[in-house]
């Protein structure tokens, strides 16, 4: 009996066969990301048109070595092929991506698949990089070995999905049938016999791969590629940045000008100039900052670049107590610390996974990057050093290295606590390398600055109402010769706590945009930017606030408030993700309490050396 009604579904595959790329050709813009429900493993599903106006939904499942799950992600992708998996519709087709260059690997999850005895289609990836290293695959042959259909695909290039579309836009399905089961010794066998008649390799890896290989890999030149990467990415988001800053700050200062002087003095305006203004563009403004430090990270990942990087520093991150394979999630901190502890569960080993975890948030995030971007313009002279050099982004680049090298320095302590010495080999796939895609890159992007600007309206936007709410409230009384927040709620909590954060040079106005910042990072920026509008410092104070603070701070506070965000607490979704992936409010309270003992004793430090040396 046919069925024909197509309407879900469901990509699947290996890490790095192209699987996101081919999901991001058929659907474009038409997607949505989130979480599934009651699990961190990220759902994207997105919707593509045929030829024939046919509408179909396609859901991108996590990427996945083996249906025999050992990680949350491969146990969302098994449960939702078998239709187990709660509040998720079974799909009416599965679509398997494998990597025609890499066929050996991915012909095995291939198999296990088929053995559901679900309706399915294989997409033969990267075919041109096949053609290109001499691989020959016998399509029919494959077809007939497998049992299914095969179509061929280039994710990456326009036109590379549409045999793809119209082969499912055609398609009769049948009535799923139960597939006898293999071993895996089987399934090795079936893989090799599959290979022998179907696909002839020249040679078992790419000449180009061995050949960029042999440097990237060097334990000496690696290393030293890998630093002179990370250096130019740290100089780039402070030098190409510059010009889209300028533009945003005018646009932010016009259009705080344009509502002061239309508005009459009361509450609207003061919540609307000196609480919206000052404190949500003093954080837009660096939105050109992330997206370039996020745009590096995404090439780096595109190209293959990054797992050639984990495998590279799994010597330094073996000593230090860790594996090669915490540097992904590592380096997601750079980004997030919160995508960057879910990345953990590809790591196996419970200890392993744990000790990441702890050490992810010492990561300069991007939230860090609008206050250390605010403190060095304002404090780091704009020159250039060796004729080359910007010293601005010398100063970044310092803070974080200071973050990588905490990070290595606390699990190394952890390593000596723990009573299991025993320590696990790296295996991990290297992909092929390859031209990052700009359309992936421009939908990454977009993702990135969506999630920002979203971050921006909801939590900086609450946050920074309630700021100006405690700020305002009550007024100063007949007479007050002080600047109206001085009698404010933010006021008087700021003075409550100043001589816990005096020894460590911070003023009662740190004190006070230290509170929300729990929230998140970012929002002390914005939290500065309310609290001197409303002390009276200047009108449009989200364009003023580096001249302002320049003026008002020593370099020691300056300094010993950059040396607190290497270390600081992170904010409370991080925290919520914590307990979530590890159950224990232990971890959270261990975490939370490390990190802001760090925090406290490097401030002090560096306020104590440099009020010492200036």
């Amino acid at each position: 009996m046919a069925i024909s009604g197509i309407s879900r579904i469901a990509l699947v595959g290996n890490p790095n066969c192209g699987k996101t790329a081919l999901f991001n050709q058929l659907t474009g813009s038409r997607q949505k990301v989130a979480n599934y429900a009651g699990v961190t493993v990220e759902r994207k599903e997105g919707r593509f048109t045929a030829p024939s106006g046919r509408a179909f939904k396609l859901l991108d499942l996590p990427g996945a070595y083996s249906l025999a799950a050992t990680s949350p992600d491969e146990v969302v992708t098994r449960d939702i092929c078998l239709g187990h998996f709660p509040g998720e519709e079974l799909p009416d087709l599965i679509v398997c991506v494998a990597d025609a260059t890499n066929l050996r690997l991915h012909l095995r999850f291939v198999l296990e698949v088929k053995r559901l005895g679900r309706p399915m289609v294989l997409a033969l990836n990267m075919m041109d990089a096949a053609r290109k290293r001499g691989i020959t695959i016998d399509r029919e042959e494959l077809q007939r070995q497998l049992g299914m259909d095969v179509i061929e695909t280039v994710a990456i290039q326009h036109g590379g999905t549409k045999n793809l579309v119209a082969h499912i836009d055609q398609m009769q399905v049948g009535a799923p049938e139960p597939v006898a089961f293999e071993s895996d010794d089987d399934l090795h066998t079936h893989v090799r016999k599959i290979l022998a008649a179907a696909v002839t390799m020249p040679r078992a890896t790419a000449v180009v791969d061995d050949a960029i290989d042999r440097w990237a890999l060097h334990p000496v030149f690696g290393l030293m590629i890998l630093a002179a990467v990370m250096f130019f990415i740290f100089q780039a988001v402070f030098s190409w940045a510059e010009p889209l800053m300028d533009g945003i700050t005018q646009g932010v200062t016009f259009t705080g000008e344009w509502f002061a002087s239309t508005l009459p003095d009361g509450l609207l305006r003061s919540l609307i100039v000196d609480g919206l203004f000052a404190g949500l563009g003093a954080v837009l403004v660096f939105l050109p900052q992330i997206l370039i430090l996020f745009l590096f990270i995404l090439v780096l990942e595109e190209s293959g670049y990054l797992p050639r990087a984990a495998f590279l520093l799994d010597r330094m991150m073996f000593k230090a107590g860790l594996t090669g394979r915490s540097f992904i999630p590592l380096l997601s901190s750079f980004a997030c610390a919160i995508p960057g502890v879910m990345a953990t569960r590809s790591i196996q080993d419970p200890r392993d996974r744990l000790t990441t975890i702890l050490v992810a948030p010492l990561m300069t995030c991007s939230a860090r990057l609008p206050v250390y971007t605010l403190l060095i313009a304002a404090f780091i002279p704009n020159t250039t050093v060796w004729n080359f050099f910007n010293l601005q982004g010398i100063v970044l680049f310092v803070l974080y290295l200071s973050g990588v090298t905490s990070a290595l320095a606390v699990a190394w302590f952890i390593k000596r606590l723990r009573k299991d010495k025993s320590e696990h080999a790296l295996l991990m796939e290297l992909p092929s390398y390859r031209l990052p895609s700009p359309r992936n890159i421009a939908i990454g992007l977009w993702e990135r600055a969506y999630i920002f600007l979203r971050r921006v309206t909801t939590i900086i936007l609450s946050l920074t109402v309630l700021l100006w709410f405690l700020s305002t409230f009550p007024s100063p009384p007949d007479g007050a010769t002080m600047p109206p927040i001085d009698y404010s709620l933010a006021g008087m909590l700021g003075r409550f706590i100043e001589p816990v954060f005096a020894p460590i040079g911070f003023n009662w106005q740190i004190c006070i945009a230290l509170i929300p910042g729990l929230a998140a990072r970012e929002v002390a920026v914005a939290a500065l930017g309310t609290v001197y509008a409303m002390s009276g410092s200047e009108d449009a104070v989200a364009a003023q606030l580096g001249p302002v603070i320049a003026a008002q701070w020593s370099l020691a506070t300056a300094l010993a408030l950059l040396a607190w965000y290497v270390f600081a607490p992170q904010c409370l979704s991080t925290l919520a993700v914590i307990r979530r992936e590890t159950n224990s409010w232990r971890v959270v309270a261990v975490s939370a309490g490390y990190l802001f003992g760090l925090a406290y004793l490097a401030a002090f430090l560096t306020y104590q050396i440099a009020k010492a040396l200036t």
